[in-house]
């Protein structure tokens, strides 16, 4: 099935994990969100600062990538 792109790096972007979840990636999806999750908490003791985006650029980076890998591969396979 084709992904979008664009949609999974915004779903990403407003929810870390929920790009992953689009694309099929459910346990990749929970994890982040649980580690999202951490991140927040870790914010008290201050490393959560560092963390935190560091996981939320890497998630919507992630959601972007592997749905176009996802889009070649289906293509791939279809010319085939």
């Amino acid at each position: 099935m084709f992904k979008q792109p664009g949609i999974a790096a915004v779903l990403s972007f407003f929810w870390t994990g929920v790009g992953q979840i689009y694309n099929g990636q459910i346990l990749k999806g929970i994890f982040l969100i649980i580690l999202q999750g951490i991140n927040g908490l870790l914010m008290f003791v201050g490393i959560g600062f560092i963390t935190y985006p560091i996981v939320w650029i890497w998630g919507m980076f992630d959601a972007y990538k592997t749905a176009e890998r996802m889009n070649y591969n289906q293509n791939h396979y279809n010319q085939r």
